[in-house]
C-alpha cells in the first residue's frame, strides 16, 4: 500500500499536488481503520475533507474533523493503536500523539519517508502531518447520513448532511476571526449547485449560539458583512495549492459571492 500512494503521488507534477494527494491517501487509511474499528457509531465525519470525500468538492483538506454523538462508545485511544497497526501493516510507519485536554480532542499522525520519496522535499526527516480533531461538545441539531465510499479504500462511515455541513461552513464564516480562502471556495461551490444548497437552520442557530453570536436570521446579509471585509487576492492565493483545479480560485470576488447570496445592496 505505501508503494500505491507513492504512485499516485507521483502521477503529479507540481510538489504541493503530491502533498495533496499523498494526505488524501493517508486520510482515506485513517478512515477505514475507524471504519473497521467502528469509530462511527460513536462519531459523525464533518468538515472540509468529508466534503471532498463524500460529495466531490474538488478541493483537498488538510485535517479530518469529527463531532462525537454518542459519548457511550467513545474510545479514541483503542481506535488509535488499532490505526497504527493498521498503517504499520500498509507499510507505512507513522508516529501518533494524543491531546485530550481541551473540548475538541487532537490527534496528529505522522509518517515518515514518504515525502522525500514522493519528490516532495529533499528533507528526508520531513514527515507527512494529518491532524484528526473531534468535537466532544458539537452543537446539537445536525442530520445524520450513512455512505459507502470508494476511494483508494473501501470503507463506510456516519456523517452530516449537505445542509448540516452547510450550517457548519456558514458559522465560520460568521466567526472565524481570520480569512480563511478555502471556506470562501466551499461557499462558491455550496452556492454554485442547483439547485442551491439551503444550511441546516437548527444546527447554525445552535452553533452560533454555542460561539455567542445572536440567531442566524438573514444569514445571507451576515456573510456579505463578513465577505465586505476579505481580500481576496489573498483569500486566492490561500485556497489555490489545494484545488484540483487551480484557476477555479478566480472564482472568488466579491460580486460574484453577491450574486451566489442572491443580495447586493
Amino acid at each position: 500500500m505505501r508503494e500505491s500512494a507513492l504512485q499516485l503521488a507521483r502521477t503529479a507534477a507540481e510538489p504541493s499536488m503530491k502533498l495533496n494527494l499523498l494526505r488524501e491517501y493517508l486520510q482515506a487509511c485513517v478512515l477505514r481503520s475507524l471504519h473497521e474499528s467502528e469509530a462511527f457509531s460513536a462519531l459523525s465525519f464533518v468538515g472540509g475533507t468529508a466534503l471532498h470525500v463524500l460529495f466531490n468538492l474538488p478541493r483537498f483538506s488538510e485535517d479530518l474533523d469529527f463531532s462525537l454523538e454518542d459519548s457511550e462508545g467513545y474510545r479514541p485511544r483503542d481506535w488509535l493503536a488499532k490505526l497504527q497497526r493498521d498503517l504499520a501493516y500498509l507499510k507505512l510507519e507513522a508516529d501518533l500523539a494524543w491531546n485530550d485536554r481541551k473540548t475538541v480532542h487532537v490527534a496528529w499522525v505522522r509518517v515518515g519517508g514518504v515525502l522525500e520519496e514522493a519528490g516532495v522535499t529533499s528533507n528526508r526527516k520531513q514527515k507527512l502531518a494529518l491532524k484528526l480533531e473531534i468535537d466532544t461538545r458539537p452543537p446539537r441539531g445536525a442530520r445524520f447520513e450513512r455512505s459507502l465510499v470508494n476511494r483508494h479504500l473501501l470503507f463506510a462511515i456516519r456523517h452530516h448532511d449537505l445542509p448540516s455541513l452547510l450550517a457548519g461552513k456558514i458559522h465560520a464564516l460568521m466567526t472565524r476571526p481570520f480569512t480563511k480562502g478555502r471556506d470562501w471556495y466551499d461557499l462558491v461551490w455550496y452556492r454554485a449547485r442547483r439547485p442551491p444548497t439551503e444550511p441546516n437552520r437548527t444546527l447554525l442557530d445552535s452553533a452560533l449560539a454555542q460561539s455567542g453570536v445572536r440567531g442566524s436570521g438573514d444569514w445571507r446579509s451576515e456573510v456579505l458583512k463578513a465577505a465586505r471585509s476579505v481580500d481576496f487576492d489573498a483569500a486566492r492565493r490561500d485556497v489555490a495549492p489545494f484545488l484540483e483545479r487551480r484557476e477555479e480560485a478566480e472564482f472568488l470576488s466579491l460580486p460574484r459571492i453577491e450574486t451566489l447570496l442572491g443580495t447586493t445592496d
